[in-house]
């Protein structure tokens, strides 16, 4: 009776397994048998990815997310590509593109070696610098200035972890509050109820520019992590992370990827025709010449 209680537990996980298994690697069959794909996008994840309201989402990373699509419906050979937006948070990105709700995730996702374990990454379009935001009165210029004070970040995000080594190492003791997005963080800073936001540079240049006021924020304080961000995708599934590699791959070799960095990231965009400013950082320079899908724990090593 135990035995064959074992036997069948044994067969029904070995079963499920092989159902995963097909789910993970089939991505291109799921997206030619049904004609539709599922976009994961940003709210508010500043010029890379975020909504303009009635179901509508821009940015750097859901073009160059639009283009690959593009290149897999053609190389599918689909009439048509159904192509639906799915808003997706800081907390539940991860499990949404392995549960299978999303296909792509083209937002702000740090490429970093515990996140490998569970989903998969394109080579790396974007390469941020976490700094910290301040109002541009608040005397704050240093995150050694922070101690008695109160930070926001984001919850879900790797800042929270940059966040308290920095804590650890400089022994500050300072109050931390989270966010639940990174407009609700850029709240708690703009209302008073924070003294600093940190977060992803692109991601305050984006929030400030934004601002009813942009002139009364700043952009302050050392670099306290430099972390590759790459769209994301499920695990195991070569056939699917190649054909989105090699269509980001072309784009870099044709120069389409600077393009269209600047057009999010210099240009004046919507809503409200105000420009990030934020120039390209050597980092990315040097992504771009030479595409890897390195984890932000390579960059430490630098």
């Amino acid at each position: 009776m135990k035995k064959s209680l074992l036997a069948n537990t044994l067969a029904l996980a070995l079963a499920a397994a092989a159902v995963g298994a097909v789910h993970a690697e089939d991505t291109l069959k799921k997206i030619k048998d049904s004609g539709a794909v599922t976009m994961g996008v940003r709210e508010s994840s500043g010029a890379l990815s975020y909504t303009l309201g009635d179901g509508k989402y821009v940015g750097y990373h859901v073009e160059i997310c639009q283009r690959v699509l593009a290149d897999v419906q053609k190389s599918l050979g689909l009439a048509k590509l159904d192509v639906k937006y799915q808003p997706v948070t800081s907390q539940n990105r991860i499990p949404l593109v392995q549960n299978g709700t999303v296909d792509i995730e083209c937002g702000s996702t740090t490429n970093n070696k515990a996140r490998e374990k569970d989903v998969s990454f394109a080579v790396t379009t974007f390469v941020e610098e976490v700094r910290m935001v301040t109002k541009a009165n608040s005397g704050i210029s240093s995150i050694n200035q922070l101690a008695g004070r109160t930070v926001a970040t984001t919850t879900g995000t790797t800042s929270v972890q940059t966040l308290r080594k920095h804590e650890r190492a400089s022994g500050l003791d300072f109050k931390e509050v989270f966010g639940k997005d990174h407009a609700d963080s850029f709240l708690l800073l703009e209302s008073g109820r924070a003294d600093a936001f940190v977060m992803d540079g692109s991601l305050l240049a984006g929030l400030v520019s934004k601002s009813k006021n942009p002139a009364d924020f700043k952009i302050v304080g050392e670099v306290l992590s430099v972390e590759p961000i790459a769209i994301m995708f499920r695990k195991d599934d070569p056939a699917f992370k190649k054909a989105v590699d090699d269509s980001i791959k072309a784009m870099m070799k044709s120069g389409e990827i600077n393009k269209l960095y600047d057009k999010w990231l210099l240009q004046a965009i919507p809503p409200a025709n105000t420009k990030v400013g934020l120039a390209m950082s050597d980092n990315l320079k040097a992504a771009i010449a030479n595409p890897n899908d390195k984890p932000a724990e390579d960059y430490a090593k630098k």
